[in-house]
């Protein structure tokens, strides 16, 4: 599968320093069908877990937006 950032993404990325490799490695880990989903993993290096949405077609994977979750929530 292809996994494909939209601006957005690369955005907030950029904005709370958060790497591709970390987002490519919690997407290869988890089972993804066709339709969006939302993410919330916890990460070392920080404080709060990662939320990452994606959409889902075929082959591509796109991710939406990625950033940390405020206070702690899980979900």
């Amino acid at each position: 599968m292809e996994i494909k950032f939209s601006r957005h993404a690369k955005r907030r990325a950029k904005l709370y320093g958060i790497s591709e490799t970390a987002i490519t490695d919690i997407l290869k880990n988890v089972n993804l069908h066709q339709g969006e989903h939302k993410i919330i993993k916890d990460v070392p290096g920080f404080k709060y877990p990662l939320k990452i949405v994606v959409s889902v077609e075929e082959d591509l994977i796109t991710v939406v937006t990625n950033y940390p979750l405020k206070k702690g929530r899980k979900k």
